[in-house]
């Protein structure tokens, strides 16, 4: 079943439902992963209701586009950044 990306910024989304939009958003991600992400560090932010973590849409989304990297016409460009140029 597809999941629909929400309307609302202010959505409050659980675990699997914000990987499920966010993978339909274009942006893949698993719900394993968000879990790893909570634990370690590094994802977007969360509410918890008792148990239950809830994640806002918009804050989800967020942090996606965050972890994008700068638009590029060739993998060169990519490595050109990479590789700091030596000393002459």
């Amino acid at each position: 079943m597809a999941t629909a990306i929400p309307d609302s910024p202010a959505t409050l989304l659980r675990r699997k439902a914000t990987a499920e939009a966010l993978t339909a958003a274009g942006y893949p991600v698993s719900e394993k992963t968000l879990a790893t992400k909570a634990v370690r560090g590094g994802g977007p932010t969360y509410r918890t209701f008792g148990r239950t973590v809830l994640y806002r849409w918009a804050d989800a989304l967020g942090w996606a586009e965050g972890r994008l990297s700068a638009p590029r016409r060739s993998t060169s460009e990519a490595d050109a950044l990479r590789q700091p140029r030596a000393a002459a």
